[in-house]
């Protein structure tokens, strides 16, 4: 009897203790387990589940805005005005570049997502809605109309465009005078004014709607490609540099014309 009760005791002994099955145990290693789980902080998990989008809104969108830009301008003057790229006009390149990195990535998102999330008070709220509930959503829907009234009315004809003519004029310009900037770019801008506005009004009317009902974190970025499209219209009708100087050298032939036909030349 006593051997056979000893030879269960070494039985018992020479297990590992993972083979060891006790309620005792089992509490213990879960215990362990919740602990080691709630160490983590809820905050971890949450950051690692975002996108970079989410993670980093301003860097993404100022790249895309900068590097579209860019792009659009190259393929106008490759695919439409048929350059090679050795031929590329780097300096209207450049007015893009700047344009895109300062202005549409800067300013914009200064403009669209900090003060609009200030201005109109659903939109934070209203941008993480599904579509049902945004149809729902009465105030919601009054803020994005007057978000999308905001850009066309206010910010395309008042800030952007002088803004782009402008930055024109500091690129390609002769004069360093900044109000000699300003007002070269402005009077650039009235003459065009009555054809860009047109051409606004029928591009980012129904992209606004559709921007400012999207999360915010891919709001800018949206803006950006629809944008691509913008710029290259803009590039086309309004970038090229050796058009403008082919104006002035007109009006300037026009004014010797006029006074040498009055006899004071």
């Amino acid at each position: 009897m006593l051997a056979s009760r000893f030879l269960s005791f070494q039985r018992v002994i020479g297990r590992s203790p993972q083979t060891i099955s006790s309620p005792l145990v089992r509490r213990s290693t879960n215990a362990a387990t919740e602990n080691s789980t709630a160490s983590i902080p809820t905050s971890a998990f949450n950051a690692n589940s975002k996108s970079f989008a989410e993670r980093h809104p301003f860097a993404l969108q100022l790249g895309v805005a900068t590097a579209k830009t860019s792009a659009a301008d190259a393929m106008v003057q490759i695919v439409v005005e048929k350059k090679t790229p050795q031929e590329i006009d780097y300096k209207r390149n450049a007015i893009f570049v700047v344009f895109g990195f300062v202005y549409l990535g800067g300013f914009q998102y200064w403009l669209m997502v900090k003060k609009f999330s200030k201005w109109f008070p659903t939109r934070t709220r209203f941008s993480k809605l599904t579509l049902s509930e945004k149809l729902k959503d009465t105030a919601g829907m009054i803020d994005a109309l007057k978000m999308v009234a905001f850009d066309i009315f206010v910010h395309l004809p008042l800030i952007y465009f002088p803004s782009y003519y402008t930055c024109k004029e500091i690129v390609t310009g002769t004069s360093w005078n900044p109000l000699d900037w300003v007002r070269d770019g402005c009077s650039k801008y009235w003459a065009n004014k009555e054809e860009d506005l047109t051409a606004m009004v029928k591009l980012w009317g129904p992209s606004d709607c559709i921007q400012f009902s999207m999360p915010i974190h891919i709001s800018m970025p949206f803006r950006h490609m629809v944008s691509f499209f913008w710029t290259a219209y803009v590039s086309f009708t309004r970038g090229s540099v050796s058009v403008d100087e082919e104006l002035e050298k007109a009006k300037v032939e026009s004014v010797k014309r006029r006074l040498s036909t009055s006899g004071d030349l």
